[in-house]
């Protein structure tokens, strides 16, 4: 055992860690080497390392329970022996783990705690640790403090010359920029993308393809934006596709050209390719959003029946991807740290991974956990328990009609209003009524989210958990599904409560002065209800039938309350 062998081995592992993001498919074997190195000289931290750049070729391929697994393990064993590098190193993994399921709360706790260890790193891995924690951060929606962490990547990029990781840098942010409409922004990015592509003879990848067609699809330059594409159409085996699902991520932008132009059959058929490729690769995310697109592409073609079949996959699809959600989540919080600061900062996040960036609610991983906690009550004590899905009318004529910024408005103020009328329930104890208000709620998660242990202070901590704290003791809970769907779980009520506590919310939403937001469109919802006592229905089948009942307050004419009772339970 020689200092000067380790050292050769960890200077090999750097640079394969680095050249995985941009040729991930030559660095398995050259690690598998030095992982059977590692091993003779006893080294468990290096051989740890090595299975971590392997597992990550894994998830780029698309096996992503597979690279969850070994940075599940690598973190625990990393806790265990306290090695700061290796904890950076798995964190930053399980991130990205948590990012490709679509969990970005998670996704956020883990670049955090990846960032906390990087101390030891070298500079341009600690750049990648930046990198992945600005994604994460603008995937929450918190913009300005992801482009502090891009600028402060771009910082570390520059002094070591490294264009790729530069490249990486330029495309998150292009992306962000296209994200919040930001035109000229978004084609400045585009220029300089194209031009550090030309000068450091680096070609750009499927992703950044994906990047710049969507900043032309914005512009409506449909013809240029499909051009971008055509090097990964007339390739798409080639070196361009730098992860499993950078080509149905390029096919699912393709069909968004192709209905712009009116060109349906290619719609239909590009689809069809990726949805196969989804199949292929696992990836459950990706194939969700090809069965939405194929919904809404029959819809447009006046095909209701079939569209409503393949909303009935996505949703199905979208319940199976939160329950791996949940399962990688198990594995994954056996590795948070557990000294005093780490626990502390982890519970700050731990307060946003529950909630909704827009609306302040609390969001979809909370509601399953609560849900399954509130039926597992019921079956205790025989009482009722009901959910109502709320989901807004026409709230894609808002977003076409006004923009995209007057309908996060909607949302922000639907947050607002089901805060309040959850905290005025009949069964809410008195001290809801003073629930947290948008503002508040704000101030309180920008806190959170500087990042800065100092900077989240005692009075916006309290703020947050207080208004947890209240909605505990309330009987009703709301949450935002995602998009314009929202849930308000009742504990203790039965059907004939329930009804009516919709019809009051329907109501509320109805009446509500909504012209300084929308002008003269209208905001109304739809609401499903579902019920039955002594927690005989599990979560997913009382979400389900109460989303069928959704449905038929739709198809009726929308704007109404539907529900039934279970028939097992008591009317």
């Amino acid at each position: 055992m020689t200092p000067l062998a380790r050292a050769a081995i960890v200077a090999q592992l750097e640079e394969l860690e680095l050249l995985i993001a941009r040729d991930f498919q030559t660095v398995s074997a050259p690690a598998a080497v030095l992982e059977l190195q590692a091993r003779e000289h006893g080294w468990a931290d290096l051989v740890w390392r090595t299975q971590l750049i392997i597992a990550d070729v894994a998830g780029r391929r698309g096996d992503i329970a597979e690279q969850g697994r070994v940075a599940r393990r690598a973190n625990m064993w990393a806790e265990e022996h306290g090695d700061d590098v290796l904890l950076a190193r798995s964190h930053r993994q399980l991130a990205v783990v948590f990012r490709r399921l679509g969990d970005y709360a998670q996704a956020l706790v883990h670049a955090v705690a990846g960032l906390q260890h990087a101390g030891p790193l070298p500079a341009r891995l600690r750049c990648s640790q930046l990198i992945t924690l600005a994604i994460a951060l603008d995937l929450n929606g918190r913009f300005d403090d992801a482009r502090r962490r891009f600028t402060e990547a771009m910082r570390i990029a520059d002094d070591n010359d490294d264009a790729h990781q530069a490249l990486t840098i330029l495309n998150n942010m292009a992306f962000t920029a296209y994200e919040n409409e930001e035109v000229d922004e978004a084609n400045t990015l585009a220029r300089q993308m194209r031009t550090l592509s030309g000068t450091s003879g680096i070609p750009l990848d499927g992703l950044y393809l994906d990047t710049l067609a969507r900043i032309l699809m914005m512009q409506r330059r449909w013809a240029e934006a499909e051009a971008i594409l055509r090097p990964i159409l007339d390739d798409p085996s080639g070196p361009l596709l730098s992860e499993g699902d950078s080509l149905p991520e390029c096919l699912l932008t393709l069909t968004e050209i192709y209905a712009a132009q009116g060109r349906h059959a290619l719609v239909g058929e590009t689809l069809d390719t990726a949805g196969r490729l989804c199949a292929e690769r696992g990836l459950g995310s990706h194939a969700a959003r090809v069965h939405r697109a194929r919904a809404e592409w029959y819809a447009t073609a006046g095909d209701y029946r079939e569209a409503y079949q393949e909303y009935q996959i996505y949703h199905e699809r979208t319940e199976a991807l939160h329950s791996a959600e949940r399962e990688a989540r198990a594995y994954a919080m056996q590795a948070l740290f557990e000294a005093t600061e780490a626990r502390q900062a982890s519970d700050r996040f731990q307060e946003m991974a529950e909630r909704d960036a827009l609306t302040g609610l609390f969001n979809r991983r909370y509601l399953d956990e609560k849900l399954a906690a509130t039926l597992a009550a019921a079956r205790r004590t025989g009482e009722s328990t009901a959910l109502a899905i709320i989901d807004l009318d026409h709230f894609k004529r808002i977003n076409d009609t006004l923009s995209h910024a007057a309908g996060d408005e909607v949302l922000r103020e639907i947050g607002v209003l089901l805060r309040s009328f959850a905290a005025t329930s009949p069964a809410a104890a008195p001290s809801t009524a003073a629930s947290l208000s948008a503002a508040a709620f704000d101030a309180a998660s920008s806190a959170a989210d500087s990042l800065d242990t100092a900077a989240f202070d005692a009075a916006s901590f309290a703020t947050v958990a207080f208004d947890t704290a209240a909605f505990a003791a309330a009987a009703e809970i709301p949450a935002r599904l995602g998009g314009e769907e929202f849930v308000l779980l009742l504990p203790g009520a039965d059907a004939a409560a329930a009804h009516a506590r919709g019809e009051q919310l329907a109501e509320l939403i109805r009446s509500r002065d909504w012209s300084p937001v929308t002008g003269g469109l209208p905001v109304t919802a739809s609401i499903g209800i579902a019920a039955c006592e002594a927690g005989e229905l599990s979560p997913s089948v009382l979400l389900g039938q109460a989303d069928e009942w959704l449905y038929k307050a739709k198809r009726n004419g929308r704007d109404q309350v539907r529900s039934v009772l279970h028939s097992s339970c008591a009317t």
